[in-house]
């Protein structure tokens, strides 16, 4: 499947599902997700370097932006054009006040497609941080070759996901049920390869959650590069 232009992703129409529940979810949780995790090093250090490797003045791309914290504030803070999307109204709302910079926008990613925030090579970078993991494994490929496609020629995404053989599947968080997905770290780079992207680096976390109900974690954060 080729890695430009949208080639096969019109197949997400059949494999998109029902992802009220998880916005639900997040509605509930609201700006409990900051207290349930106060500590996010490698985020920031990711933010970081993605805010100092592009252009000054980058249209950037915060898939899955949440509360907009630590990210879209740490990018447009950097002088970037910072364009979020989260599927939760509460998460949309929280991000607007906490980063006034910044353009949010309560869209699912799929919604991405329709070139309804800019068509093909309209972003300087993008980042997903832990928004992917929400999406069954059938969808991810999909969602990062429409990235390949939003992005600029030579592009920037930063990506994080929890490293975890996992395929949408329910689990407890902060009182409520979500679905996650995860790979195996060298499964992950294949993912991306194949999408399109080259990683040009890669770093690893162990955190543990402020949560009683959310076990430890090992995180991935791969910077990639649009090939």
């Amino acid at each position: 499947m080729s890695a430009e232009g949208y080639d096969g992703y019109e197949g997400l129409n059949r494999l998109v599902l029902d992802r009220a529940g998880q916005a639900e979810a997040f509605d509930a949780i609201g700006d409990r997700y900051d207290d349930a995790f106060p500590h996010k090093e490698g985020q920031l250090a990711a933010g970081a370097r993605l805010a100092a490797a592009l252009p000054p003045g980058s249209r950037v791309l915060d898939v899955g932006c949440g509360t907009g914290l630590p990210t879209a504030r740490q990018l447009a803070d950097a002088g970037h054009t910072v364009v979020g999307v989260d599927l939760s109204p509460s998460m949309v709302a929280l991000a607007r006040d906490n980063v006034p910079a910044a353009r949010f926008h309560q869209l699912d990613i799929a919604d991405l497609r329709d070139g309804r925030l800019g068509g093909p090579g309209s972003f300087d970078g993008a980042v997903a941080f832990f928004s992917l993991l929400m999406l069954p494994r059938a969808e991810i490929p999909y969602t990062l070759r429409m990235l390949h496609t939003l992005l600029k020629p030579g592009g920037l995404l930063a990506l994080s996901m929890v490293e975890a053989d996992l395929d949408d599947c329910p689990i407890p968080f902060l009182g409520s049920t979500i679905r996650v997905s995860g790979y195996l770290r060298d499964d992950l780079r294949q993912v991306v390869h194949d999408a399109g992207f080259e990683v040009t680096g890669e770093d690893s976390y162990a955190y543990a959650p402020a949560s009683t109900d959310t076990p430890p974690e090992f995180q991935l954060f791969l910077h990639l590069r649009r090939a």
